[in-house]
């Protein structure tokens, strides 16, 4: 069925389409010659279809607002019905962009000159920094796209180098090493249970040496356990609401880092709006950054430690300087709340999603979309919950709540992978990223032969679900390697340590959980 929006404009192509041509099927992205007089079209004809295709061409162009209060309020500025029978804020959108590249083209009606921020512009009285989807950035802005792009580019390079030697591997020697990686994984089961709250656990996250798990919970808590006792060793208040997201300083916790237990090494984001920022020797925040007006989902440091990413149900995901306290980038692009965000090994790239069942992946360096995981037919069809990077730097997962686990690849620009990861909502996702990590740690050298020796780092991934499980699958093939049962409500969220050695969850039923062997070693046997 048609939407009523999109009548008009069918029944007006089907009417003058009698030469056979299929304007639906013609792309808006290329350069087309029409059919004219010559080729049997009257004139007039051939001048509606060039009118009609040019007029599609320009309303791809036009930038509309993403927030459907605004795109009501721009509709009832132009004297249109606000909303159509049966029509969704999608819809809506289209809707509106119809009507402006129809107001461009027609330079005789009236506010036929519409400037192409006009479609942000909203309600007069409102909020001008609030209502702009394009927002002009300062000097700040622009060195630590610089800072990024002078950290990340060498780590690219030192990440392929490596995946060069790897590329060298013969498949039975990677058949065999990841045949034993599963058969450890196995092994794995339940090592202890604590109750860590009053309330749902929301958020579950191991510290960088593996040694202590920091969790988050409805009551607004935060807790530091320690591995593998499950004993708590800190409580640290000030949330009001419900904790979301928390994410470790890079390098925090281990002995050879320069991060001091006194200075920022834990970062948690609450509903109330607020980020704070923690030591590990006081149980009150260093320091709160403010600006969200809604829900912070989850937080995330960048690869370099100066930054720090949130998400949000404003529908935005900004950028913090961690050291100066400051923001750095308001980044709208989603039409609903922003759940999950990642950055790449590299530091580089940044994967946003949310509500809206879109992701949506940002070059830092320039700030610009470099690809949209909807994949039409391929995408989510819910909410998407969890995002995370793998080793690699170019590949992505998504967790939903349709159940599945999606994977991407930025350098192919499509869908490469996907599971049917758990019986109802996916919460959270996590990609191993182990001791021999290209980046993140030391990669494995040769053998006695002098051959390349394979990374275990990135390859097994595990999930969170609301069917009250934590699943682990291979990530070569995709397989389901075990699923381990415990939880008696919806797991909210799952961690891998980076010796391989635990596996943490946490979830409704209030209880962390502690997964391993029985024999106390990870991957790498110890």
């Amino acid at each position: 069925m048609i939407h009523p929006s999109r009548r008009a404009y069918v029944e007006e192509a089907e009417a003058e389409d009698r030469g056979g041509i299929d304007l639906a099927s013609i792309p808006l992205d290329r350069d087309y010659d029409l059919p004219g007089a010559g080729a049997g079209i009257a004139p007039e004809k051939a001048s509606a279809l060039l009118s009609q295709f040019e007029r599609r061409r320009l309303a791809a162009t036009i930038a509309v607002p993403t927030d459907d209060g605004r795109v009501r309020a721009r509709l009832r500025e132009l004297g249109e019905p606000v909303t159509l029978f049966g029509e969704g804020p999608a819809d809506r959108r289209d809707r509106l962009r119809e009507l402006l590249a129809e107001q461009a083209q027609n330079p005789g009606q009236e506010n036929a000159d519409v400037d192409m921020k006009d479609a942000e512009e909203g309600d007069a009285d409102g909020d001008e920094q609030e209502e702009e989807f394009y927002s002009r950035g300062g000097p700040e802005l622009l060195q630590t796209r610089i800072d990024i792009a002078n950290y990340s580019i060498p780590r690219a390079k030192r990440r392929i180098e490596f995946q060069k030697k790897e590329a060298t591997i013969p498949l039975r020697t990677h058949i065999k090493f990841r045949k034993d990686i599963k058969d450890r994984l196995k092994g794995f089961e339940l090592q202890g249970s604590q109750t860590a709250g009053d309330r749902h656990i929301s958020m579950t996250r191991f510290s960088p040496n593996g040694e202590m798990i920091a969790t988050g919970n409805w009551g607004g808590q935060v807790k530091l356990i320690e591995v593998p006792s499950l004993e708590p060793k800190r409580t640290l208040r000030g949330h009001t609401n419900k904790v979301s997201g928390l994410s470790w300083m890079p390098g925090a916790t281990l002995p050879e880092s320069s991060v001091s237990p006194d200075t920022v090494n834990l970062a948690s984001g609450g509903a109330e709006g607020h980020i704070h920022l923690w030591s590990l020797n006081r149980d009150t925040p260093l320091s709160t950054l403010e600006g969200h007006s809604q829900r912070v989902c989850r937080v995330e440091f960048h690869p370099s430690g100066k930054y720090l990413a949130s998400a949000s149900e404003d529908t935005s995901w900004r950028l913090w300087d961690v050291e100066m306290t400051t923001e750095l980038l308001l980044q709208e692009g989603h039409s609903r709340g922003v759940y999950a965000v990642s950055f790449n090994t590299d530091g580089s790239l940044l994967a946003s999603a949310g509500l809206d069942s879109i992701g949506r992946i940002w070059d830092l360096r320039s700030g610009r979309t470099v690809m949209i995981l909807d994949g039409h037919m391929d995408g989510h069809i819910k909410p998407i919950y969890g995002l995370d990077w793998d080793a690699d730097g170019h590949r992505v997962l998504t967790a939903s709540a349709d159940g599945w686990i999606k994977c991407w690849d930025v350098r192919k620009v499509q869908r490469t992978g996907g599971i049917g990861a758990h019986t109802s909502a996916v919460a959270d996702v996590r990609w191993f990223k182990g001791l021999d990590d290209p980046l993140q740690g030391s990669p494995p050298g040769e053998d006695d032969k002098g051959m390349q020796v394979p990374k275990k780092s990135g390859t097994f991934l595990v999930s969170a679900g609301f069917d009250h499980k934590v699943n682990i699958f291979s990530a070569d093939d995709w397989a389901l390697v075990q699923s381990l049962s415990g939880h008696t409500g919806p797991v909210a969220s799952v961690d891998v340590s980076r010796n391989g050695k635990w596996i943490v969850s946490g979830g409704h039923d209030r209880t962390v959980k502690l997964w391993g062997r029985n024999d106390s070693t990870g991957m790498y046997g110890t």
